[in-house]
């Protein structure tokens, strides 16, 4: 059984990980798409639309403290395939000591063509993306997914939650088809995640 002093050493990055994100959402509530990191069962859904067996890259949007991206390595995904894109210089020294074998990029993903022109040596596997989408207008939303296409291996999957009740992005695109997880309460607020590919 796990000492008193262990207990509160696993539970303290978390704690650190809140107070981060609130502060980041006070100073710039647009930019963080959420007041905590996303919880557990919401990071596990997003994970498992990512193929673990392929050896493509794993882009992640809007990481944040990597609530996600840990369940991405849980889920069996190789830290090396991992491109961070995380706009928060703060955010994005916490990525490269957690997780130092992934790459992590400091720049705009809603500008994602520009942010990824000389990163990607192959088409990604995946996107996964945290970013707050409904802030943005619908253009901005419809050029990111545009942009995310262009970077994506035919069939693969751009994920995205939200707590919304209507999709981030409109599930009526030509070509692309569009699924949706169950609600996912056990999450702080509760989320659903949306899963778009290019057909």
């Amino acid at each position: 059984m796990p000492s008193q002093s262990s207990v509160r050493t696993l539970k303290k990055p978390r704690l650190d990980d809140e107070v981060r994100f609130l502060r980041s959402w006070i100073e710039k509530p647009l930019h963080v798409g959420a007041v905590m990191p996303s919880g557990r069962p919401l990071a596990r859904t997003m994970a498992q639309y990512v193929d673990r067996n392929s050896n493509g890259p794993v882009i992640e949007l809007g990481p944040g403290t990597g609530a996600i991206t840990s369940a991405l390595i849980d889920h069996g995904i190789d830290p090396r395939r991992l491109v961070l894109v995380e706009y928060n210089p703060g955010f994005c020294a916490l990525l490269r000591d957690r997780y130092p074998q992934a790459k992590v990029v400091q720049g705009d993903a809603y500008r994602l063509r520009d942010t990824l022109w000389n990163v990607l040596s192959q088409p990604a596997t995946a996107i996964v993306s945290s970013l707050p989408l409904v802030t943005k207008p619908m253009l901005t939303r419809l050029r990111l997914i545009r942009d995310a296409f262009t970077a994506l291996a035919p069939g693969a999957p751009f994920v995205q939650y939200t707590y919304s009740v209507v999709p981030p992005i409109p599930k009526s695109l030509p070509g692309v088809s569009t699924e949706a997880s169950e609600r996912i309460w056990m999450n702080l607020p509760p989320a659903r995640v949306w899963v778009y590919r290019k057909r």
